[in-house]
């Protein structure tokens, strides 16, 4: 079994995880970061497809993003100064709070993390889920298939749900904490039209419909061209619908959809449903994030604080402090 050694390494690659690895790195810790995605995004991910020979980018996840925490506000803005980030006005208008969404899609922010760390020879390693991790002596190893690396500090960044799992053998504290999440499953439906929909507004919320939010995806900061919209269906509805097919369960959300606007039904030119299970975590009371410094072992993610993307930075931020304090 290949082995390579870090001295810090972390598990999740999606807000909370790079925003604990950009500070670690800031503060000059070697770190590495694995993630099982193929790239940037986690919850904040942006899909891309190819409609009538012109690539579009749906924001499948998170939609925007607040910023409340100082701290968050002074990345935001740093954010925005690279021109991963942008105000999105009519998002505004559903909360008050000035939202924000990443440039040219959600993820922006997310990737720019990303490639940030590349820059300093520590690229983010897609593709790569962790399996185990277990302990010898002073060094914890993270195992994926045939691969292998130890560190000196493990850093644990993703959903709950996957941390109870990977955190049961090694920390079963930590992983009781986690276990004790429950996370709302989310159907997301992206569409796409040849024309564009008789609908005023680009943006709709109402938690207690089938279709909590629905969004002009196209009518976003540096989005343009094809007319295309970002339907979220419920909690209570993804409950009832979970186990469709994602073919039938986009042609019944998209149909609840223009019920619900009293908008003439539009056939679609692109539709592609996606099925998050773990959208929308319950959260733990207590601090915003879990270290033993005696073990060299933590957890950072939204459900430590607020779901919500600010609240992944807040936790992911909290953790690197931890980690550094000793």
């Amino acid at each position: 079994m290949d082995t390579s050694h870090s001295s810090i390494a972390i598990v999740g690659a999606g807000m909370a995880g790079l925003a604990c690895a950009t500070a670690l790195q800031s503060a000059g810790h070697d770190v590495r970061v694995f993630d099982k995605g193929r790239g940037p995004g986690g919850r904040m991910a942006a899909r891309r497809a190819e409609i009538c020979g012109e690539t579009v980018s749906f924001d499948h996840g998170a939609q925007y993003f607040t910023a409340r925490d100082a701290g968050f506000r002074e990345a935001v803005n740093a954010w925005a100064n690279e021109g991963v980030v942008a105000a999105w006005s009519a998002a505004e208008k559903q909360g008050g709070d000035t939202a924000w969404v990443g440039t040219p899609g959600m993820n922006g922010p997310i990737r720019a993390m990303a490639d940030a760390l590349a820059e300093t020879g520590r690229a983010v390693q897609w593709g790569v889920r962790i399996e185990k991790v277990s302990r010898s002596g002073d060094q914890w190893t993270l195992e994926s298939g045939d691969a292998a690396w130890t560190a000196d500090t493990v850093l644990v960044c993703i959903p709950a749900e996957q941390a109870s799992d990977l955190l049961q053998e090694p920390a079963p504290a930590f992983a009781a904490i986690a276990a004790g999440v429950t996370s709302e499953p989310c159907w997301a439906v992206m569409a796409a039209f040849e024309e564009r929909l008789p609908i005023e507004a680009d943006c709709m919320r109402d938690p207690d419909a089938a279709i909590s939010w629905a969004a002009r995806n196209s009518a976003k900061p540096e989005r343009a061209g094809t007319e295309t919209w970002m339907l979220h269906a419920s909690p209570a509805r993804s409950r009832e619908i979970i186990d469709l097919p994602k073919e039938e369960a986009a042609e019944v959300l998209l149909s609840q959809f223009f019920s619900q606007m009293g908008a003439p039904v539009t056939n679609p030119i692109h539709l592609v449903a996606h099925r998050w299970l773990y959208a929308m975590p319950s959260k733990v009371e207590g601090e915003p994030a879990r270290y033993d410094a005696e073990a060299k072992l933590g957890m950072a993610g939204d459900y430590l604080h607020s779901p919500r993307v600010e609240g992944a930075w807040i936790s992911g931020n909290a953790l690197a402090k931890r980690v550094m304090a000793g």
